[in-house]
């Protein structure tokens, strides 16, 4: 053989596999949406959030890729927000208390010291009183999905002295969402409310801009904020979940059966992150006590009653109005 034929042959011979090996590209996704929260990586909702995505891009047959962007990659809550509304972000989580300042409705879970337990919470979020905040969110041109993630029980943490009694509030400098209703029952107890969104939250607490904060557990692990809070009281004075919100024109472009595949498996992941919660919260006290936090207990029905004394309740009865307070109300019974 030639040394020309020699030399076409063995290049014949590596040109074989390439070819072989080449493979037809990924078909992109008929939608390709994002997901924007505000937990850390290691929160329950973001977890459980990308096992639904995963579900949804399999069930679809890869026709839906969602990308979860946690830890308010996005942007702020508020920024998020308006993202939300112009379709720029296709779906977001976030807490009824801050979505608060767009459905006013959306906040009458966090009335303060309403809930007593779960035992009363959950039958009223997937009940009548759910129902009730979907609609109002349906008129602002965003869908709610029917189950919500829990965010839990909220408590206040300071560093400057523990919180036993309402008195104690009085003139505290403590950072609250973007939420009327948050500053309303602060203010009722005599402290200065500051709004500061939730990724500003550490370094306004490091800076000393405020004295406290309030969170559930799950958060103040998770975001770290024990390394800037000595004290924990156990209030219990707002429950809080997370709506899986999603632009009402981008989740109506999909066909009805993707939608139901859609809101199915964030429904599925919102049951399993509520026991996550759950499990997480159980354990929670005994690990912050052993990074420093010094838990400090309170009595409810003395804050609720400080509430009912300073007009909060019916002053709020009067702004959500006659249903949604007797939704409220048939679930907790009587408040104002």
């Amino acid at each position: 053989m030639s040394r020309i034929a020699r030399r076409a042959v063995l290049a014949g011979g590596v040109a074989l596999p390439l070819v072989a090996v080449r493979t037809r590209p990924a078909r992109a996704a008929e939608f390709a949406y994002k997901f924007a929260n505000n937990m850390a990586e290691t929160h329950p909702l973001v977890i459980r959030t990308r096992e639904a995505a995963v579900r949804i891009r399999e069930k679809t047959g890869g026709r839906v890729e969602i990308q979860v962007f946690p830890n308010s990659q996005l942007g702020s809550d508020t920024d998020t927000l308006s993202q939300l509304r112009s379709g720029a972000v296709e779906l977001f989580s976030l807490s009824g208390l801050i979505l608060s300042t767009l459905v006013p409705a959306a906040s009458i879970n966090g009335v303060g010291f309403a809930f007593k337990d779960y035992g009363q919470v959950w039958p009223a979020m997937d009940g009548a009183l759910g129902a009730h905040v979907r609609a109002e969110i349906a008129k602002r041109g965003l869908y709610a999905f029917g189950k919500q993630f829990d965010n839990g029980y909220r408590q206040i943490t300071s560093s400057s002295k523990p919180i036993r009694t309402p008195e104690d509030l009085n003139g505290f400098k403590i950072r609250v969402p973007p939420s009327p209703l948050w500053t309303s029952m602060f203010k009722a107890f005599g402290a200065a409310p500051t709004s500061i969104n939730f990724s500003e939250t550490y370094s306004a607490l490091q800076t000393k801009l405020v004295d406290g904060q309030e969170n559930p557990l799950a958060i103040i692990e998770t975001a770290k904020l024990y390394e800037v809070q000595k004290y924990l009281t156990v209030t219990n004075h707002m429950w809080d979940g997370f709506w899986i919100l999603a632009n009402r024109k981008a989740f109506e472009a999909m066909p009805a059966d993707v939608r139901a595949i859609v809101e199915g498996e964030f429904n599925a992941s919102a049951m399993q992150e509520r026991e996550d919660v759950a499990r997480l919260n159980a354990g929670l006290r005994t690990a912050l006590e052993g990074k420093g936090v010094q838990f400090v207990a309170a009595d409810a029905a003395v804050f609720r009653a400080a509430l009912k004394k300073a007009g909060f309740y019916a002053e709020w009865k009067e702004k959500f109005g006659a249903e949604a307070w007797k939704a409220l109300e048939d679930a907790v019974g009587g408040l104002a």
